[in-house]
């Protein structure tokens, strides 16, 4: 089946996710009925999209399972086996994601082989994979992303004058050596006093005239999950703010969370995350310790590069996938698809049309919709008015 499908992805309706956005992007009537948070792309086990061929829809895992090498390509499949490496999303936060971290390959295999063979171990892990990540910003995009310089955070705690706290300041006083041991005071803060403390945190957040957004975080977050520790952890990490068109980088180890706005999202094809806080979903703290990297994150945004007009594209060290934004103008000639392997082309806005280089029939792909481009169907090329993004295999 060598040439260009259409792709339907599946919409995930979290209570985090905005009534808006999605609804808005596809063009259909907003607000949608329940929270629709992220619109996913690929073949992942848990919701893998539908390709339109020439025999009707088919689930893009099962097309890539019949024919691994014609798919992904002879070098992709020997080293990620029957399984498209990386998962495309639309993500659309109305409300903050958890705090978490994902752990490095090497750590992934071992846990998970290591869970399986335990009948009665946690259940922290869901395959053998590592889940490094990229988001590239949409909207106005808030996140939290690694940790930054313990100095500043010790001041921000200061700040708060609640001299229960003193022992973690003392802990980030000691510098980026100390990082562990006040994220591990605060996610193990007894648990008869959590309430009574972040309820504190918010008080004297409020009362706050400095205009520190660091004190408004705090309470917001608070309002969103009351009594959880997760809102002092945040205030030791990068709070940032991304403009449309930057992007931010969650390698292994690295905390994060999302807060709000819309982006597209690429990340290796795993579930695996360890959360510790901002969630009423499970958290396991000594494997979210065992598996965070306590290293101060200067610059949480991620440059771009341009190697093409029109083209920008974001170096991450990881082979499972890349990522490209395409911005097509009318004076734009038909430009060839970048990237490697199997590709999926998601519009963004306008109207583009994918197609084989040679003789291929062209698939439309409007704000919201996709198509999937097979290994095997070689160069194709994008013509039309609008931006698109394609996620590929890492070079």
């Amino acid at each position: 089946m060598a040439a260009v499908l259409p792709l339907r992805g599946v919409i995930r309706p979290y209570a985090w996710g905005s009534r808006q956005a999605l609804a808005e992007l596809q063009g259909r009537p907003a607000p949608s009925d329940a929270p629709e948070a992220e619109l996913w792309l690929g073949a992942h086990p848990g919701d893998p999209s539908t390709a339109t061929g020439p025999d009707g829809p088919v689930s893009l895992a099962a097309l890539i399972a019949d024919d691994p090498k014609g798919q992904l390509g002879a070098e992709v499949a020997e080293e990620f086996g029957a399984r498209l490496p990386y998962l495309m999303k639309v993500l659309a936060a109305a409300a903050p994601l958890s705090l978490q971290a994902h752990p490095d390959a090497e750590y992934a295999k071992q846990a998970y082989a290591a869970q399986q063979a335990d009948p009665g171990a946690a259940r922290n892990y869901t395959d053998a994979h590592h889940k490094p990540e990229m988001l590239v910003a949409l909207t106005p995009f808030d996140a939290l992303c690694g940790f930054r310089a313990p100095d500043v955070s010790a001041a921000v705690l200061e700040g708060l004058h609640l001299p229960r706290l003193a022992p973690v300041v003392a802990a980030l006083r000691a510098g980026p050596a100390g990082l562990r041991d006040a994220v591990r005071a605060l996610l193990t803060w007894p648990a008869e006093d959590r309430a009574a403390l972040i309820e504190d945190v918010v008080t004297a957040a409020r009362a706050d005239r400095t205009g520190n957004r660091s004190y408004a975080l705090a309470a917001d977050l608070a309002g969103h999950y009351p009594g959880d520790p997760g809102v002092l952890v945040a205030l030791l990490l990068n709070q940032v703010r991304l403009a449309p068109g930057e992007a931010i980088w969650m390698p292994a180890g690295n905390l994060h969370a999302y807060l709000a706005g819309t982006g597209v999202e690429i990340m290796a094809a795993s579930d695996n995350v360890l959360r510790g806080g901002l969630t009423p979903k499970r958290v396991d703290v000594e494997e979210l310790l065992r598996v965070l990297r306590f290293e101060v994150l200067d610059d949480p945004i991620l440059p771009s590069t341009e190697p093409a007009p029109g083209v920008r594209t974001w170096q991450v060290p990881v082979r499972e996938f890349a990522l490209y934004r395409l911005e097509l103008t009318p004076s734009t000639p038909p430009m060839r698809l970048p990237g490697e392997g199997p590709r999926i082309v998601l519009g963004i806005r306008g109207d583009v049309f994918v197609a084989e280089a040679v003789d291929g029939t062209p698939v439309e792909v409007r704000p919201g919709t996709a198509a999937y481009v097979p290994a095997e169907t070689g160069p194709a090329t994008v013509a039309g008015v609008g931006e698109v993004f394609v996620a590929a295999v890492g070079s």
